[in-house]
């Protein structure tokens, strides 16, 4: 929804809905399956339900061969990615990477063409890396540290953790936002049963508000880091480099959302 609000600074050529696995399903086909519905069930709400662009994304893990998983978000991603234009194709990953790995294993060459911001695992300086949307695919994390794809990493703890609301706040100004506000509300109040004093962390803003304003989100070069099988970080000073996020302007980016909604509605 906010990267559609956003049309001024972003246009969106199309969503892929990626896999998960937890308690909310029954494997990653699944979760994709539920996470393509959702798609549709957003866009409806935005009054968008026409748009043609929404892809199946993968309906397994990458396997131990390092072979693709072919899908149509696969197959969607590399076409576009191969698609000449004015400058690279920015690729906003806000689950499992599975779907853009694959994209990768299936057509290396779109590494020189896209550019990709993932919320994925903890800051290079934290003790472990251990994070859902790192930990659902550990082959397709490890590929997209290893191969070279021009990366933005958006970690979670200390950074994107920062983004927090309360229902209060959802009260006020995502409540009566039209039909997408109103739904955005019952979910976020449906998620906790004592909101109490309690807040939430809306992770996925993150790598959007990079793309939205680069100025609410400091971000440095380092060294692309290695992921070990324990889910730790290595280092190698001769590796490629990425830009990894360490801050977030929490409340610019939640004023930015806000308004966007309340113009929505």
């Amino acid at each position: 929804m906010y990267a559609l609000l956003s049309g001024d600074r972003l246009a969106v050529e199309a969503i892929y809905a990626a896999p998960f696995h937890n308690s909310r399903s029954d494997g990653p086909e699944q979760g994709m399956l539920k996470s393509y519905d959702e798609i549709l069930r957003v866009l409806e709400r935005l009054g968008r339900s026409g748009l043609d662009d929404v892809f199946h994304g993968s309906a397994a893990w990458l396997p131990d061969s390092g072979e693709p998983v072919r899908s149509p978000a696969a197959d969607d991603l590399v076409a576009r990615a191969m698609t000449e234009g004015a400058g690279p194709l920015y690729v906003v990953a806000i689950g499992a990477i599975t779907n853009v790995a694959a994209a990768i294993l299936q057509a290396p060459e779109i590494i020189g063409r896209i550019v990709v911001v993932w919320l994925g695992g903890n800051p290079t300086y934290w003790r472990h890396t251990s994070e859902f949307n790192l930990n659902q695919d550990m082959r397709a994390s490890r590929l997209i540290f290893d191969c070279g794809v021009p990366l933005v990493h958006v970690p979670c703890i200390n950074v994107t953790e920062h983004l927090k609301t309360t229902q209060a706040e959802m009260a006020q100004f995502v409540k009566g936002r039209g039909a997408i506000g109103d739904y955005l509300f019952d979910i976020f109040s449906a998620y906790y049963e004592d909101h109490y004093a309690r807040s939430k962390e809306i992770w996925d803003l993150g790598p959007l508000a990079w793309l939205v304003n680069p100025d609410w989100i400091e971000s440095a070069l380092i060294q692309s880091p290695i992921l070990s099988s324990e889910r730790t970080w290595s280092f190698d000073p001769h590796r490629h480099l990425i830009r990894e996020v360490y801050r977030v302007n929490r409340d610019a980016i939640f004023r930015d959302l806000f308004l966007k909604l309340e113009r929505q509605g």
